[in-house]
């Protein structure tokens, strides 16, 4: 069973880790598209950079703990932690187009569930 789990796990984590690398590159590149959503948060410019490093350094580790367990949990723990102040920050300015980022918290958190169940 922990072989089906870490299966589950290297699909789950290799394509959340593929969607955070992404966006953190778009994110750096300053797409305007996601420039558009960070303000409608009221997320400040100058904290882009800062973020779209999280997303990358949750992308490593993700990728990383295929083979360094903790490091994959603790990476799924901190992208869970991303998505679910994605979430509140836009339930803070009343903005309601929160499908993508309680998609992406829903997905860390099955990553998160499947590497500590392998």
């Amino acid at each position: 069973m922990e072989i089906i789990m870490f299966i589950a796990y290297a699909v789950v984590g290799t394509l959340l880790a593929l969607a955070l690398a992404a966006s953190a590159t778009l994110t750096l590149q300053g797409n305007d598209q996601v420039v558009a959503n960070m303000r409608k948060v009221e997320v400040p410019d100058s904290w882009l950079p800062r973020l779209a490093a999280l997303k990358a350094a949750g992308a490593v580790g993700l990728v990383v703990g295929l083979w360094v367990a903790p490091l994959g949990v603790a990476a799924a723990i901190g992208v869970t932690l991303y998505f679910v102040g994605a979430v509140i920050s836009h339930l803070r300015v009343k903005d309601f187009d929160l499908a993508p980022a309680a998609m992406l918290a829903l997905i860390a958190v099955a990553a998160l569930a499947l590497r500590v169940a392998a």
